[in-house]
């Protein structure tokens, strides 16, 4: 398929990169469109891409463009963008999240259906290897049922990019920028909506967006799961499984390629599932497969999965009193 890449900053070089590396699989990056020509020069002579564009109006109109990348900040106006890129027809993957409210998430997969175009939010992870072993080892009742779920991610970031990510304007807070990895590692082991949500912590920073967080979510039948979220200190991105017959480890849930699998009565099992380049090359793949087929939507990570996230997370930030520019 022929991507276009809309902005230019460092989800977009890793995506070009990937993109690059699946050449023989029929992946090409014909065009790049950033607010200024000089962004997008840099970045097409960078990654060997034949068209650059001053506008992100301007990259949607390129007639050889099949998909677009949607690369930029969680702006309250994406809809505002993906609307007019999708005058014509493109198809667009959205880096997740999605986007800052539920209702911006509808309108934009209500759009997709009247365009009959394809729209998915790029949660990459969802997509990962490691994770379809997963679900086979739960979807068999090899540790049981499910009882509790911890998971934890946390950075350091400082200068602009702390300033960045903690913009209200852009959606900043560390709930939104990796909460995300959290609540959807928990929605991939339960598939369900949680009953309960409870905030155990939360700390408000100087930009009026969060740092800190840890919420115990309770699903239906009574599997309990700690999330814990921050950008401010550096947490080890693990997370334990435990059901009624053993418990899974995994040393990384977001790079995820490694889990330990102990069962009751057998000896500790290391199962490793190496991606193939570095984790993006799955959602291209399940981008084109659905774009072939025709699809508005991925049947893997579904409008539904993305809504019930948006929802949790607009959810939880509104009951710490949180608002954000541009939101009504």
């Amino acid at each position: 398929m022929k991507w276009g890449i809309l902005a230019t900053g460092t989800i977009a070089k890793k995506f070009a990169s990937t993109v690059e590396q699946m050449g023989a699989e029929g992946e090409q990056l014909v065009a790049v469109g950033s607010r200024h020509l000089e962004s997008a020069q840099a970045f097409a002579q960078q990654y060997g891409i034949p068209r650059c564009y001053d506008s992100y109006e301007a990259l949607a109109a390129d007639p050889e463009v099949e998909a677009i990348y949607i690369a930029t900040p969680r702006t309250p106006c994406i809809t505002k963008t993906a609307s007019s890129a999708w005058s014509r027809a493109s198809m667009f993957v959205r880096k997740s999240p999605f986007t800052i409210s539920p209702e911006q998430a509808q309108q934009l997969y209500r759009l997709a259906e009247e365009k009959h175009l394809f729209l998915m939010e790029a949660f990459w992870i969802w997509l990962l290897p490691l994770y379809d072993r997963l679900r086979q080892l739960l979807a068999t009742d090899t540790i049981g049922e499910l009882k509790q779920i911890t998971c934890q991610y946390g950075f350091v970031a400082s200068g602009a990019r702390k300033d960045r990510k903690f913009d209200s304007g852009l959606g900043g807070g560390a709930l939104l920028d990796i909460g995300i990895y959290n609540l959807g590692f928990l929605r991939i082991l339960t598939g369900q909506d949680p009953e309960k949500v409870e905030t155990r912590e939360v700390h408000i920073n100087e930009y009026g967006t969060d740092d800190y967080s840890r919420l115990v979510l309770t699903y239906p039948g009574g599997c309990r799961a700690e999330s814990v979220q921050t950008i401010g200190q550096e947490l080890e991105r693990n997370a334990r499984i435990v059901g009624t017959k053993g418990s899974i480890f995994l040393p990384d849930f977001q790079h995820a390629e490694t889990m330990t699998l102990e069962v009751e009565g057998k000896e500790p099992e290391v199962i490793r599932c190496p991606v193939d380049i570095n984790g993006f090359e799955y959602e291209i793949r399940e981008a084109s497969r659905c774009v072939k087929q025709g699809r508005t939507g991925s049947d893997r990570y579904t409008p539904q999965d993305s809504l019930a996230l948006t929802r949790l997370m607009y959810d939880t930030r509104m009951s710490w009193g949180m608002k954000f520019a541009g939101e009504v």
